[in-house]
């Protein structure tokens, strides 16, 4: 029964553990991926990499991506050629899948789904200096970007704060309004936000960990956000559209506020209502109270 905010907390971070993905099934797609593209192109590398590398997947595995990332020979390459890179592996990918449902592209990458979860294959080029280069078809631009990189600050980063930040950030990914709209947040940009709130800062709890992250992010939402790789720009650009920020600050404000009144009900012994505040913040991850 989860009658205390520590059982609470912890049982929403059970809740947003992926479950029933095999590393097995993970390693036999990405090795396919790799040999369905390399009947076409020419591939130098492929690693995992993304949000199941860097252990922040939000549970359900049906709503999972896992990210493929494919080197490519530099001939494939042209400044203008974003687009056309992803098109030509979406190509080589049909020649080949029979069991997904739909192979798709989107801005970054070509995306197979099963039945069971979304392999996105990200293709890119290796970058001179180190890292890689991937395209954007829809900002019509190179990323600059390391995810090899990503993956050990992650984990250092969560070894430092003795293995709370890694939860602390599937909490607020799995937010009810952040799932249900779409993920108005883009995956990385908010984790690397997250990153950049609790710099300097040590996590001592899941609520008032949540609570300082929401109140930082009111105004750090609209600030540079930086690939903590060292490249790129800004990683919020998508959201400074005036509508789509502010519509984000909103809900961050909210959620601020939420959490401060959970904290006080709880503070003032009134724990089941302070249950209800939180599962406002986290829907259905989080438990119901007895």
């Amino acid at each position: 029964m989860a009658t205390t905010i520590t059982a609470g907390f912890e049982k929403v971070r059970s809740n947003l553990q992926i479950t029933g993905l095999r590393e097995a099934t993970v390693s036999t797609r990405q090795k396919n991926a790799r040999a369905n593209v390399a009947k076409e192109m020419e591939v130098l590398d492929d690693f995992l990499t993304g949000s199941y590398k860097r252990d922040t997947m939000v549970a359900p595995l049906k709503e999972a991506d896992v990210d493929v990332f494919i080197v490519l020979n530099p001939k494939y390459f042209t400044q203008d050629g974003h687009a056309a890179l992803l098109d030509q592996v979406k190509r080589a990918l049909k020649k080949s899948y029979t069991e997904a449902t739909d192979i798709s592209r989107n801005g970054q990458a070509v995306t197979i789904k099963f039945s069971d979860f979304a392999l996105d294959v990200v293709p890119g080029f290796n970058r001179n200096g180190g890292g890689y280069l991937i395209p954007d078809a829809i900002a019509k631009r190179w990323i600059h970007t390391d995810s090899k990189k990503h993956v050990q600050i992650w984990a250092e980063r969560n070894t430092k704060q003795n293995g709370r930040l890694i939860p602390l950030i599937k909490m607020i990914k799995g937010m009810r309004w952040n799932k249900k709209h779409s993920q108005l947040f883009r995956s990385f940009h908010l984790e690397t936000l997250i990153l950049q709130i609790l710099n300097t800062v040590t996590i001592s709890d899941y609520p008032s960990g949540a609570r300082y992250v929401f109140n930082m992010a009111r105004t750090q939402v609209g600030t540079l956000v930086s690939d903590p790789a060292g490249y790129g720009d800004n990683l919020g650009k998508y959201l400074l559209e005036k509508t789509k920020l502010q519509d984000v600050k909103d809900r961050l404000e909210r959620a601020y506020r939420g959490a401060v009144e959970a904290e006080q009900l709880a503070a003032s012994g009134k724990v089941e209502a302070a249950y209800g505040k939180w599962r406002v913040i986290f829907g259905d991850y989080f438990p119901a109270y007895g």
